[in-house]
């Protein structure tokens, strides 16, 4: 029997939020015979489920094409959710059965359509807290939830976004690193069901990151920019009017929150006692919040979500604890890694706790932090001292196998601690063993590598002052990272950057040197 199976857009299952114009679809061929090949494929497109108003149907192309087959119907219209099957014959003439029906939603489509304003803290203030993180809220007020609702967001900077005291989705260090003078991605997260009826908050924390960070060696600050911003529009998408629920604009507020420095090198410090009880609730005091401020910036640059978000994708507990011959106290997890420590503990308001990530240990055994170079890779968390309290940074990352905690009263239990493994969260296409242990283990070692690496660019390492896209690394791995995992919108987005950032004067000499 032949069937179709694994079927994708723009190498995502049933994606929301693209703006690709000609979605490209792909899928694969099953059969319980040998050697079977596509002969003809035929797709239809419909605006419902059910199979009904068809938009698009291909007719049967002779063709054996089965990826990137793009689509060829009429201009997709934005924010709609499309739906489309596919059906093929092999080379012996059998036909299959049509797939199980699939979809795609486009997103804002032409940056024009954004209503939104870039939004920031006041910009005098923000300046003499660069290292703090502004708490950003709107309340609103919803006669019936919609049926479906559908957030778009992007910021200058990192963001976290909470609707009614619950966080956003699971993506990590959104909206990412990009190419931020020409390119900036928008995400889209599906917030039906953190709505209510009445009254309803949508809040966004928001950080350096790499927009207006440290990057490199040379301790420079604010790259991009100096100014952090959010972007946002939350819409309806049930087909009722109008649409726009709730849009970024000066009538936001905003206050200072918990998070006292976050630098992707150099950690995060977090004042638990500063936390804002209910800041992305309804029950919130007004007390210490002002008016935000709109930024004049362009929108232009705004683009969909293109590659596949970083996220949390394992967690791993500690393995042992080590008192170094120096008299630190280290706690080993066994495994160099990328992430951070998630902590659960119980302590008396105000005790500040200090974890400090290193990759190794010297020659005697004592905790490393040479080969950091200016990374202070030290995350600081102090206790507000009401119960039991967990903790994981917001805006930072580390790359580590041992943490030198100091500042717990007695010895941090291990149970308190786990790692969290942070990565682009690609689908791993390779698996592989063999009679040889080491080179089992070897392969096991590239993955891992591979892994650790993958932050949304394909970094050089994930722990010193450095971590930056180098297009030789890459290039030399590129080949062994493809058959590791499905890479193709990882390197997609990534190569979209570097032609926007190429130099003219770089594209002449490649031309010159094809001639």
């Amino acid at each position: 029997m032949l069937s179709v199976y694994d079927i994708r857009t723009e190498y995502r299952k049933n994606p929301i939020g693209i703006d690709v114009k000609n979605p490209r679809f792909s899928w694969k061929m099953e059969s319980d015979r040998r050697n079977v090949l596509q002969q003809s494929y035929q797709i239809e497109v419909y605006a419902k489920p059910d199979g009904t108003e068809r938009i698009w149907d291909s007719g049967r192309v002779k063709r054996d094409q089965s990826v990137h087959v793009a689509y060829g119907g009429p201009g997709l219209e934005p924010q709609r959710r499309y739906f489309f099957r596919v059906r093929i014959t092999d080379h012996a003439g059998e036909a299959s059965a049509w797939s199980d029906v699939q979809y795609f939603e486009t997103g804002m489509g032409d940056p024009s359509r954004w209503q939104a304003e870039w939004i920031t803290a006041d910009a005098a203030e923000a300046a003499s807290r660069q290292a703090m993180s502004p708490l950003l809220r709107k309340g609103f007020t919803l006669a019936e939830v919609p049926a479906a609702a559908r957030v778009y967001v992007t910021a200058l900077g990192l963001y976290e976004l909470w609707i009614n005291g619950q966080r956003v989705g699971d993506w990590r260090l959104t909206p990412g690193w990009t190419s931020f003078g020409h390119r900036l991605q928008y995400q889209t997260f599906d917030v039906t069901s953190l709505l209510r009826r009445g009254e309803n908050v949508v809040g966004a924390v928001l950080g350096n990151g790499w927009y207006a960070g440290e990057i490199g060696w040379s301790q420079a600050k604010a790259f991009w920019g100096q100014q952090r911003a959010l972007l946002l529009e939350l819409h309806r998408v049930d087909g009722r009017e109008p649409s726009l629920i709730v849009a970024s604009d000066p009538t936001w507020s905003f206050r200072w929150g918990p998070i006292a420095f976050s630098e992707i090198y150099h950690g995060e410090t977090y004042d638990a006692r500063q936390a804002v009880d209910g800041w992305s609730n309804d029950n919130v005091s007004a007390e210490g919040w002002a008016a935000v401020q709109a930024l004049d910036h362009p929108k232009e640059i705004v683009v969909a979500q293109e590659n596949l978000p970083t996220r949390v994708t394992m967690t791993l507990p500690p393995v042992s604890r080590l008192r170094t011959p120096s008299g630190d106290d280290v706690i080993d997890f066994g495994q160099n890694l990328t992430g951070w420590v998630r902590l659960e503990v119980t302590a008396p308001a105000g005790t500040t706790i200090q974890l400090e990530h290193a990759e190794v240990l010297d020659q005697e055994g004592n905790f490393y932090v040479k080969n950091l170079r200016g990374a202070r890779q030290t995350v600081v968390y102090i206790a507000k001292g009401t119960g039991e309290e967990v903790f994981e940074p917001h805006f930072t990352f580390q790359g580590f196998r041992y943490v030198r905690v100091s500042g717990y009263p007695g010895e941090l239990p291990l149970q308190s601690v786990s790692a969290c493994v942070v990565r682009s969260d690609l689908e791993e296409t390779l698996s592989f063993s063999c009679s040889s242990p080491e080179v089992t283990q070897l392969q096991k070692n590239i993955v891992w590598g591979q892994r650790g690496n993958f932050v949304d660019v394909p970094t050089d390492c994930p722990q010193r002052d450095e971590r930056l896209g180098w297009t030789g690394d890459a290039q030399v791995f590129i080949g062994t990272a493809a058959f590791n995992m499905n890479v193709a919108p990882f390197f997609a987005k990534w190569l979209r950057d570097l032609a926007v950032d190429q130099l003219p004067s770089q594209w002449c000499q490649v031309k010159r040197s094809r001639q």
